[in-house]
């Protein structure tokens, strides 16, 4: 069975919105890549999977576009071949090695995650609550970003239920960015009642 693995970069403050001064620099980028290559599948809601294609995309030139870096096409080259599975109710179709999962969500990432592999990677805002409410998520992954930024949209808001985490890797990078790796923390079976 894959491993659910809720992946993004974070602020300090738990901001998790892309303009929020999270640029990834080139250390966090490789490790970004490297992830990306691991994945056997990338899972995102509609909003998620249009900025990612939006961001990279190969152009039908097949030529990058002026404002990547040279640092940042591993990463585009790894997005753009990976398969990818879009959650939405508002699209007809995706393409760019995407498929739609339709129905019951729970089901539907249930079967994701049964699939052959390793690891099916989600990131984005929204849909990751969801799946954490539900109980599907396996790990959580965050590039924690020395940034404070004050505003926009926080990790994970919303959620119904507190869900207890075990550090399991960290990394410090040069950058003062600081990846963390947690597992939920599965609550203790209850002894049977005695009678």
């Amino acid at each position: 069975m894959r491993t659910l693995r809720y992946s993004i970069n974070v602020t300090l403050d738990g901001c998790c919105h892309h303009e929020a001064g999270l640029p990834p620099d080139e250390e966090s980028m490789r490790y970004w890549t490297a992830e990306m290559e691991r994945a056997d599948a990338l899972l995102f809601g509609r909003v998620t999977y249009e900025m990612m294609e939006a961001a990279w995309r190969r152009p039908a030139t097949g030529t990058w576009p002026d404002w990547m870096e040279e640092w940042e096409i591993p990463f585009a080259e790894a997005i753009d071949r990976a398969e990818k599975h879009v959650v939405s109710g508002t699209l007809d179709r995706v393409d760019w090695n995407a498929e739609l999962v339709r129905g019951d969500l729970a089901e539907a990432v249930r079967r994701l995650k049964e699939q052959p592999g390793e690891t099916l990677w989600v990131g984005g805002v929204t849909l990751p609550v969801a799946l954490a409410d539900l109980g599907l998520i396996d790990e959580y992954e965050f590039l924690v970003q020395p940034v404070l930024a004050g505003h926009g949209p926080t990790l994970l808001g919303g959620m119904h239920e507190r869900i207890k985490l075990e550090l399991v890797d960290r990394r410090e990078f040069r950058s003062g960015v600081v990846a963390q790796r947690y597992r939920p923390v599965s609550a203790p079976a209850t002894p049977a009642a005695r009678g």
